[in-house]
């Protein structure tokens, strides 16, 4: 679900900023290490989004596993709930242009911070999209220290260029496969015998 989400916030912010800066096609999911490679022809002139960081929400790691379907309980694992860190990354050919995209990118996530199947709509042509019926994530502003900033630079090996870091919260991971099935309980039945 960590692709499906970046797809779906690719689109979004796809469709925004062709709305505001009359420009399509402008942002690209790739790594932005890959900026110097002379091979990495596809990030010339676009708003790069690449995934950072995962982290397991733990907050919300301890739920029953058991539960209750169809007059039988159900064994299976709990889903997985994740906040992951993207960096967007504005390699415009003029500095001015990188600087505007990233503030529409803002002005975006401002205006709708919450996604989910009722309020987005996701683009048919998108094929890994296809199965995906239910969804809900939050997107924020991250902002990381100056020497955060200059380690995750460091990291991805390249120079540093205009960017935004956002959270998503609460990405599902949710397998669903059911590990045992059991019937309930409903009536204990014994002998009670007396002590003597």
């Amino acid at each position: 679900m960590i692709y499906e989400t970046l797809e779906i916030i690719k689109d979004q912010v796809t469709n925004y900023l062709e709305a505001k800066l009359s420009e399509s096609s402008l942002v690209v999911i790739e790594n932005i290490a890959k900026l110097e490679d002379p091979d990495a022809t596809g990030l010339t002139d676009k708003i790069v989004l690449s995934l950072l960081n995962v982290e397991e929400e733990i907050a919300l790691k301890n739920q029953p596993n058991i539960k209750f379907r169809n007059g039988e309980h159900v064994y299976e694992n709990n889903p997985i709930n994740l906040n992951v860190y993207i960096l967007f990354s504005g390699n415009r050919n003029q500095y001015t242009k990188s600087i505007t995209a990233l503030s529409a990118i803002i002005e975006f996530f401002q205006s709708k911070h919450l996604f989910h199947q009722h309020n987005t709509l996701l683009n048919p042509t998108i094929s890994a999209l296809d199965p995906i019926k239910e969804f809900k994530f939050t997107v924020e502003l991250y902002t990381p220290t100056f020497e955060q900033l200059n380690f995750i630079w460091g990291t991805l090996g390249g120079k540093s260029v205009p960017s935004l870091m956002y959270k998503i919260s609460l990405v599902r991971i949710d397998s669903s496969v059911i590990h045992e099935k059991g019937t309930p309980i409903h009536e204990i039945a014994g002998e009670v015998k007396p002590t003597n």
